[in-house]
């Protein structure tokens, strides 16, 4: 069954039996606190309601429509034959017609009785024919719902989410609904209890012209458009309906149940949620450059709250812990510390290690030892090269580019491997790598073939089986072009050296994403649409990567830094305090190879 299904929040009261589908819990524990006319909407019935409920589909309307006229001709109809009644009744009434007729038949009236009803019909039936075809064209459902009447319950299944969220509902006595849901209420409640005291995330500080709430007498619960609601106020419904025996069904990964829900709302959740388990079950040492920054601080108890490792501060400790009592967070968390680069112990075997690699590049010591004390990224990296940190990210308060010069000064590239920037493209069909979008401006033919390599490294890594396109704005030759030669020449350098994924070029970018029109290309190396996209150039590949977020409603990651020694990640200057903790947890899973 498609489409939108409503009833009378009064009349149905059911009983959810599946953990896995409380995610609706939360509003249900919100609609039972709420007026009834507050959940008045278009379909809902009403009292004394004699006409068909409010139409939602255009099928719906339709019918109505049809009704309506349809109620119109029987109304008609009725008219007509109570008439016809009344005029024989007094037409051929004893008094009216002593005598009567010796004939029974009128050939012009029974002709007439017999065609006109065909004729209604007919009339009847067109319209009605439209209907039916209206109700064969399902149109492209939001939500897919499949109900299934059982003999004492319905059950519900959701068979987008691969038939995983499911639920029965049971008709309850008021008693029996009293008990089943009172655990749950509370279990709600103190849930929301627990987010109000918790920091504030970016998302619901935007909302509020970025005024951040805190917990206090204006801020006693989070509002509606709190993304944490999601997956908080579900989770702690479902191990409420667990303890007490309500739920037939355990969740056996709680953790992992709510990153699903988060996923729901967010692609980038969708997208990391295989590289979020594997970094809670290997936890790491990530430090962030910027500490004495908000969302930086946010971002850190965040990561330590995720299970995903130990989160490092670099900052002086004074202005840390004053900006971490201003937001309300308390920095004495086991999992979090605060790194003074000024102070470290470590600062002149930093100092040592960064002199040795620039001392021929015009670098005196005391140039290096400042450096070290002076500057976070400079500091960061050293503490990652030399084993102190697993990995880094940065970005918050300075341009991509010259964070990455910083950082390329303590760490090399990866021995046999090319330093470049992977965006992650998430739409709602697919997922799709960019490369290269912040290294290299005009790659040569052989920095093509290289950048593919590394690029379809990282699609592994992610999960998926890489189909390369190579990027032009010809495809196979036509138009020709001395800029699509650079690229046909990659190609043939990657059939040299025998690469083990699916990769061909030169096409466009339709071609390259549609199977309609790669069909045209019978010739074409790729199975289907490409997942990795090697740009041309980088200008190209940034211009489209952005475009692309702002104007394709799509959700763009990265760039990632992939081929350095050491995992570092730079997120975009101004990052949200979210944005960081995805690329930390990348970072953490050293998606850079």
């Amino acid at each position: 069954m498609r489409g939108m299904m409503r009833s009378d929040v009064g009349s149905m009261r059911f009983l959810s039996r599946t953990p896995a589908t409380l995610a609706a819990s939360a509003l249900a524990v919100a609609a039972a606190l709420l007026p009834e006319a507050a959940l008045a909407g278009t379909g809902m019935p009403s009292p004394w309601q004699l006409n068909l409920q409010g139409a939602v589909t255009e099928v719906a309307a339709y019918i109505h429509w049809f009704h309506d006229w349809l109620n119109v001709i029987i109304f008609a109809i009725t008219l007509f034959v109570l008439a016809l009644l009344i005029y024989v009744c007094w037409r051929f009434s004893e008094k009216a017609n002593p005598t009567p007729s010796k004939t029974t038949h009128n050939a012009l009236l029974e002709v007439a009785w017999t065609v006109i009803p065909v004729l209604i019909l007919v009339v009847i039936a067109i319209p009605s024919f439209r209907l039916l075809k209206l109700q064969l064209e399902v149109p492209p459902a939001d939500i897919t719902v499949k109900v299934t009447g059982k003999q004492w319950y319905w059950s519900y299944e959701y068979p987008q989410d691969g038939g995983a969220f499911t639920f029965d509902s049971l008709m309850l006595d008021e008693k029996q609904r009293a008990e089943a849901i009172a655990g749950n209420k509370i279990a709600a409640a103190e849930a929301l209890a627990s987010l109000a005291r918790e920091d504030v995330p970016d998302e619901v500080a935007a909302a509020y012209q970025g005024s951040r709430p805190r917990y206090g007498k204006d801020y006693i619960i989070p509002v509606p458009f709190d993304p944490r609601l999601i997956s908080a106020i579900p989770v702690a419904v479902a191990r409420a309906a667990m303890e007490s025996g309500v739920a037939r069904k355990e969740i056996e990964d709680l953790g992992a149940y709510a990153h699903e829900l988060s996923a729901r709302r967010d692609p980038i959740a969708a997208a990391t949620q295989r590289i979020y388990e594997h970094v809670r079950s290997h936890p790491k040492r990530v430090v962030f450059a910027e500490g004495e920054e908000e969302q930086v601080i946010r971002a850190a108890v965040s990561f330590v709250n995720q299970g995903l490792g130990h989160a490092i501060l670099v900052g002086r400790e004074e202005r840390v812990f004053e900006t971490a009592t201003f937001l309300g967070i308390d920095l004495e968390t086991k999992g979090i510390s605060v790194q003074n680069a000024r102070l470290s112990k470590r600062n002149t075997a930093y100092a040592q290690y960064l002199y040795e690699r620039l001392q021929r590049q015009g670098y005196l010591f005391r140039d290096c030892q400042r450096l070290i004390n002076q500057d976070r990224n400079h500091f960061a990296a050293a503490m990652v090269a030399l084993g102190d940190a697993d990995a880094m990210v940065t970005g918050v308060t300075r341009n991509y580019s010259i964070a990455l010069e910083e950082v390329r000064r303590v760490i090399d590239e990866k021995p046999g491997h090319r330093v470049i920037g992977v965006s992650i493209v998430l739409s709602r069909e697919r997922t799709v790598l960019v490369a290269d979008t912040a290294i290299t401006e005009m790659p040569t033919a052989k920095e093509l073939s290289e950048i593919a390599i590394e690029a379809a490294g990282v699609a592994r890594r992610l999960g998926y089986e890489p189909k390369v396109a190579m990027l032009a704005f010809s495809t196979f030759g036509h138009p020709a072009g001395e800029r699509s030669e650079k690229v046909r020449e990659a190609v043939k350098l990657l059939d040299a050296q025998r690469v083990d994924f699916e990769y061909d070029g030169e096409m466009a970018a339709d071609v390259a994403l549609n199977r309609d029109l790669m069909a045209q290309y019978p010739f074409c190396r790729l199975s289907g649409p490409a997942n990795v996209l090697i740009m041309p150039a980088f200008h190209s590949a940034s211009i489209s990567t952005k475009m692309l977020q702002e104007l394709g409603g799509s959700t763009v990651i990265g760039p990632l830094i992939v081929g350095l020694d050491k995992p570092v990640q730079i997120v975009p200057l101004g990052a949200k305090d979210s944005d960081i903790v995805n690329m930390a947890a990348l970072a953490a899973f050293n998606i850079g190879g």
